[in-house]
């Protein structure tokens, strides 16, 4: 699995205000923490981290670090990423530290292909779960969880249980909650006697 590189420079403006500075000055604060490791304030380019997140997988992207000394080469994934609720920008970012022989929780969208036979026949569609919540190792992390609705008739469910996931991936959900259902028809007014 190619892995994104990310540039991380040590950071020694902590707090409110040493926040404040760095955004002012373009660079976007945030923390490297893990397993096994001390937690370390680092800086970057904000940019950097749009274009390395960019892609299917967006936050669930494996980012290699360059730079940042002892953390050279070490594999991260972004676990938190705070955005101004204004402008929508990325004002911190939290990344885990992992190892690739350690299963982690990732949140993943679920993707359905094709056409219900049900929504054909005049039913509707009903999509609750747009998104699971998955454990496996980082390298088995997909871009998405494919559902096939194309023989989904009115009046029938697939759950949880029912999808195929490539060995090591487990989803962290009950087996009986719904992912995509047909709904009946909507009823139809009778016309008024005249």
């Amino acid at each position: 699995m190619a892995l994104n590189e990310i540039v991380l420079q040590p950071r020694t403006k902590t707090g409110k205000n040493g926040c404040r500075q760095l955004r002012a000055e373009g660079m976007l604060p945030g923390i490297v923490y893990g397993k096994g490791i001390e937690p370390t304030s680092v800086a970057l380019n904000p940019k950097d981290l749009t274009s390395a997140l960019a892609g299917e997988r967006g936050q669930n992207t494996l980012l290699s670090i360059k730079g940042c000394g002892a953390l050279e080469g070490s594999v991260v994934i972004v676990a938190d990423l705070l955005k101004d609720p204004l402008k929508r920008t990325a004002i911190h970012v939290d990344f885990h530290k992992l190892s690739m022989d350690d299963k982690i929780r990732v949140h993943v969208p679920v993707k359905l292909v094709g056409t219900a036979a049900g929504v054909k026949e005049g039913g509707m569609l009903d999509f609750p779960t747009h998104s699971l919540d998955i454990e496996c190792l980082p390298g088995q992390i997909p871009e998405n969880i494919e559902v096939d609705i194309n023989q989904l008739t009115i009046g029938h469910s697939i759950h949880v249980a029912d999808l195929k996931l490539a060995a090591g991936v487990k989803v962290l959900l009950d087996g009986r909650a719904s992912i995509v259902s047909v709904l009946g028809k909507a009823k139809e007014e009778a016309p008024a006697a005249e």
